[in-house]
């Protein structure tokens, strides 16, 4: 008989979108991605404004009967049940909320961008590590099989070492007369809620400039980049389009980090502007279809080809019993195998990392001149603090 799967109880912090998605994925069938040896279970879901938004979240989401709803993240945090919290929120209270799992025992995997600044995440993983929790950083696309598989090719050799990264995630929202389509007061352009291109989408041009350049460094070669950037302003103090390079001078390589608010990196929807991603050596190159978050299918593309292009496709399995598969299931069981095997970050994006691409964001934001207000900039905590009791 098959040993049963490991399986971790799940609290959710939030009810917006991405706790939705993310909540679906954790509902699937792991069989249905040929999982075999975690499974997930849902205890808990917390809005910071009501219960009543906590138990319309478990329905919208399908979830199974006995899961509890509170209207209060304390709640969530103490409810003895929960082996782990999803921090889902807006960037803005990543801080003061994973620290208000983790000083309530609770392992965490909270959303990226991981904080707003590199003060908070060296805070959170100072804290994890003290109180020997787990801690990590919710870039599901470092955990896709596609990204894995390209990891390996490049640890292959196959291309040459890699010397360049070009990478682009933009989203086409350019409204009337200088405006974008979003209202001032929406999560991707207001700063009190740590707004922005790069925060939000420009994370995962770095995600693949640093799961090349950076993860794949031998250890005892490590090398942080230098950063360059060149920000433009919205009217509300976001940055609207925010391009980086990384240079990384001992290894001779460079990355362009590239987002934006008014032009999409896929200009039809169809792809047929060509990659989002070009990963270079002196051998070839590897193409990455977008989004860069969320990529299906990659291209090798080899000098010595004679025009040959190998296609590989890697779609995103769906549990067909619920009609769902997003892709957000990976991290999750990254999520599981880490507690199982007893280790309190995950190797695919160690913590010392998700610092080092915060300081690159921050150091980026500097240059552009972008601030964020106190509230959610500061590194001092407070369970008090309006981002973890909903300003009640």
């Amino acid at each position: 008989m098959a040993s049963q799967p490991f399986t971790i109880k799940w609290g959710i912090m939030a009810t917006g979108g991405i706790a939705q998605t993310f909540t679906k994925d954790l509902l699937t069938n792991p069989a249905s991605r040929n999982v075999n040896d975690v499974a997930h279970k849902l205890v808990a879901v917390a809005s910071s404004s009501s219960k009543e938004s906590a138990t319309s979240f478990l329905e919208k989401v399908k979830a199974p009967d006995g899961v509890k709803a509170y209207g209060s993240y304390a709640e969530l945090v103490n409810d003895p049940d929960v082996e782990i919290v999803y921090v889902a929120t807006p960037h803005s209270h990543h801080f003061q909320n994973t620290m208000l799992a983790l000083e309530a025992g609770k392992n965490v995997l909270c959303e990226k961008a991981f904080t707003v600044n590199a003060a908070q995440a060296r805070k959170l993983v100072e804290t994890a590590k003290a109180k020997n929790l787990f801690l990590m950083e919710a870039v599901w696309t470092r955990y896709f099989p596609l990204s894995i598989k390209i990891r390996e090719l490049v640890q292959s050799g196959a291309i040459g070492p890699v010397y360049r990264v070009i990478a682009d995630n933009s989203f086409g929202n350019d409204g009337p007369n200088g405006t974008l389509t979003f209202p001032d007061e929406h999560r991707m352009v207001n700063p009190d809620l740590g707004g922005g291109a790069l925060l939000d989408l420009g994370i995962y041009s770095l995600t693949w400039l640093f799961q090349i350049l950076y993860h794949l460094q031998p250890e005892a070669e490590k090398e942080a980049p230098r950063t360059v950037a060149a920000i433009n302003k919205y009217s509300t103090g976001a940055d609207e389009m925010t391009n980086i390079i990384l240079q990384f001078p001992k290894h001779k390589s460079m990355g362009v980090g590239m987002t934006c608010l008014r032009i999409p990196t896929n200009t039809d929807g169809q792809n047929s502007g060509g990659p989002a991603i070009k990963i270079q050596g002196p051998l070839g190159e590897i193409q990455v279809m977008g989004p860069a978050f969320s990529p299906r299918q990659y291209r090798v593309i080899k000098g010595d080809g004679g025009g040959k292009i190998e296609v590989v496709d890697c779609p995103i399995p769906k549990d067909p019993e619920r009609d769902w598969g997003h892709g957000m299931f990976w991290e999750a069981d990254e999520c599981a195998r880490c507690l199982r095997d007893g280790k309190k970050e995950s190797a695919t994006l160690p913590l010392s990392e998700s610092i080092v691409i915060m300081e690159v964001m921050e150091e980026a934001l500097k240059q552009g001149d972008i601030q964020y207000p106190e509230v959610i900039t500061t590194a001092v905590y407070d369970p008090k603090s309006p981002l973890n009791t909903g300003g009640k």
